[in-house]
């Protein structure tokens, strides 16, 4: 997807007939421009992945790399941000002992997600790269592994399945409807769900974004009179949406690490 750089020149166009343009589904598909037609091509949006990555790693190891009894600015951000997820998040679904095992593994999924996330509202980045199917996938995927995989070592494969796809109490002849049911709930579902979620919210927020400062743009550059005083208006709403979508970044990373901890504490529960 362009950045709402590239799409206030194109709003400007409208003069010549072009009309204003909102930004569209291809937008999402940038042209590569390294290895182009190789298996390894390299767009905008892989380049913006490797930037967040690169930032949350810098900002981790300099929070933690140099820890001492007496935590410095940078230290105590560090671990207030680390007691965030594992109070807030691992505990609150999971045992202490379960919290304290899986806190590495929310941790990565909750920075990771809020990294990616939040390049859509920061200056020439501008999208957020979960707004694509492929990273809320692999990172759907690495849930339903971690929650099926400690199912398994907790009742073993054959009472973690037995739990799941035939509920106790039930009568034996439900089972014909509720095993398929049970099944695509817990097996399909939740990473499909997961990373609908995280995708669908990113798309949505970042193309409202763009919208409004598409149409502050234009109304500022090809309005007259009263629409140029409309545009103070739509101004006014993109930078308000600015906020919201900061806020909406965070959430949807709490979310996303919330229910990858529910999930995992309910494999451990499950007996």
């Amino acid at each position: 997807m362009s950045s709402i750089a590239s799409a206030l020149p194109a709003a400007s166009t409208g003069g010549e007939g072009g009309g204003m343009h909102m930004p569209t589904l291809d937008e999402l598909f940038p042209a590569p421009f390294w290895t182009v037609g190789d298996w390894f091509e390299f767009n905008r949006i892989d380049l913006i992945r490797v930037i967040a990555t690169v930032a949350l790693v810098t900002l981790i190891y300099l929070g933690a790399r140099r820890t001492s009894l007496v935590p410095g600015r940078g230290q105590s951000t560090f671990e207030l941000a680390m007691g965030f997820v594992h109070k807030q998040i691992c505990e609150a679904a999971m045992p202490p002992q379960l919290a304290r095992r899986y806190l590495p593994f929310i941790a990565t999924i909750f920075f990771g997600v809020l990294a990616l996330n939040i390049t859509g509202v920061l200056p020439f980045l501008n999208v957020s790269s979960n707004a694509l199917v492929t990273v809320p996938m692999i990172l759907a995927i690495c849930a339903w592994v971690a929650f099926v995989r400690q199912g398994i070592k907790s009742h073993g494969l054959g009472h973690y399945l037995a739990d799941n796809l035939f509920p106790k109490g039930a009568p034996k002849w439900m089972y014909v409807l509720l095993t398929p049911i049970e099944f695509l709930s817990t097996f399909i579902l939740r990473p499909v769900t997961l990373t609908v979620r995280l995708m669908a919210n990113m798309i949505a927020g970042h193309f409202l974004l763009t919208a409004f400062f598409v149409m502050t743009s234009y109304l500022l550059i090809e309005g007259a009179g009263a629409l140029k005083g409309l545009a103070l208006l739509t101004a006014a709403a993109s930078f308000a949406f600015v906020v919201f979508e900061i806020f909406i970044a965070g959430l949807q990373a709490f979310i996303f690490a919330i229910l990858t901890s529910v999930y995992i504490g309910l494999a451990q529960a499950e007996h």
